[in-house]
């Protein structure tokens, strides 16, 4: 995220849980729970490919709903952000599991 003199702000993000499966039907499905350093709610990210190269995504709250402006921003910085976007992916696909009947 880029404050007002176009210098980029570091984000500190805690892992609560992360989990992916695979099917020839599904794809690769994924999300990843977690908490923004500074943000009173935590989140979750759903992560959806099916070949696993172009990757779409819905953000929301983990429990219950929070400040509307800091979900906003966090989503701008996930559309600007490829590492970070990267980061949720990779963390998903370390708990990849694949569905043996399928393969």
């Amino acid at each position: 995220m880029n404050d007002e003199k176009g210098r980029t702000e570091v984000i500190n993000i805690n892992v609560i849980q992360a989990t992916m499966t695979y099917s020839k039907e599904d794809g690769y499905v994924g999300n990843v729970q977690f908490g923004v350093e500074g943000h009173k709610n935590e989140y979750e990210i759903a992560l959806h490919s099916k070949r696993g190269k172009e990757w779409g995504y819905g953000l929301f709250f983990l429990h219950e709903s929070g400040k509307e402006e800091e979900l906003l921003a966090l989503e701008d910085l996930l559309e600007e952000d490829d590492e970070l976007f990267d980061f949720f992916i990779d963390t998903a696909k370390e708990k990849l599991v694949k569905d043996e009947k399928q393969e």
